[in-house]
């Protein structure tokens, strides 16, 4: 009987966003709420299973914990890219890694959630309200002043369409770009330099790569406004996450939304949940019901697929 274990699964959802009864009678299927982070603990949980549903990068397949899963014969990333699979090893263990579809916008709304919420200061004051206060800040308007896009593919293009619809200045760079690529957006190619020392908001929409890891460190950060807010619902490690606290701290910038981190789910004691001058949200930029249905939708018809001998959606390195 193959077994199913779905992993991840925070909000207890996964369950009822899919059709799962249509999968062959013989194939049991298990809901995992909890997130298990020590190789041991996942190699344990998994060692009976044939097929693994995986929630986007929260639990990390490396070659190590391949080889401690001989049962495993399928693993479904939700996503067609997962950065935390080794796609090597995965083929040297014969396990086929599939993908699914997934929708752009949901990251690109909650870039500018973060934006408005740093902005207009959400957090400070939806807490003075509720204890009993009135109005504890000044926010700050964004029509006229200057969004630095960093990285104008599918999300950035859509972030600086509504920072052009809002009537800010819009400024572009990532390695590739081009000037007309640019325009299309209504933006202006210039160096990464120029773009950090100019924006008010710079806002990340990069792919975590070799060459985007460590991009923002202590040297750009440096060039940015002290009014300046960053924005990161791409990649933690984009930015180097010791030289962001310590602008912060300081207050060589005013403030960063942030939606990814170099360990997740962030430790408990981590600095950046004690720094009044953030937003954070837990790496939840495709987390919406549309986006679920067809993550999970697409699992089943992966699953079934692969049972029956004509996989779908496969990935390769």
């Amino acid at each position: 009987m193959p077994r199913v274990a779905v992993l991840d699964d925070y909000q207890n959802v996964a369950r009822n966003m899919a059709d799962w009864g249509s999968l062959p009678p013989d194939v049991s299927v298990d809901f995992f709420q909890d997130h298990l982070s020590a190789e041991d603990d996942v190699a344990r949980r998994l060692e009976p299973y044939e097929v693994v549903v995986a929630m986007r990068e929260r639990t990390p397949f490396q070659r190590t914990l391949f080889s401690r899963l001989p049962n495993l014969k399928l693993l479904v990333t939700t996503g067609m890219r997962n950065a935390s699979i080794d796609m090597v090893a995965a083929a040297e263990h014969d396990v086929t890694v599939c993908g699914t579809d997934g929708l752009p916008y949901p990251t690109a709304e909650l870039t500018w959630a973060l934006i408005l919420a740093l902005a207009r200061k959400v957090p400070t004051e939806d807490a003075a309200t509720r204890s009993g206060q009135w109005q504890v800040t000044m926010g700050e308007g964004l029509q006229g002043k200057t969004l630095g896009v960093i990285g104008l593919g599918r999300l950035g293009s859509q972030v600086a369409r509504i920072g052009a619809a809002i009537g800010m200045n819009l400024l572009a760079w990532s390695q590739n770009l081009t000037a007309e690529r640019a325009a299309e957006f209504g933006a202006r190619l210039v160096s990464k330099d120029e773009l950090l020392g100019e924006s008010d908001i710079i806002t990340i929409h990069l792919v975590l790569s070799d060459r985007t890891r460590g991009l923002l460190g202590e040297r750009e950060l440096s060039l940015m406004k002290e009014s300046a807010y960053l924005v990161n619902s791409s990649r933690g490690p984009i930015v180097e996450e010791s030289a962001l606290i310590r602008a912060l701290e300081s207050g060589a910038i005013a403030g960063a939304g942030l939606d990814v981190f170099d360990i997740e789910p962030l430790p408990l004691d981590h600095k950046l949940r004690s720094l009044p001058n953030t937003v954070l949200t837990p790496h939840m930029g495709y987390v919406t019901a549309e986006t679920y249905r067809i993550f999970y939708g697409d699992a089943v018809e992966d699953i079934s697929a692969f049972l029956a001998g004509n996989p779908v959606r496969v990935l390769s390195e």
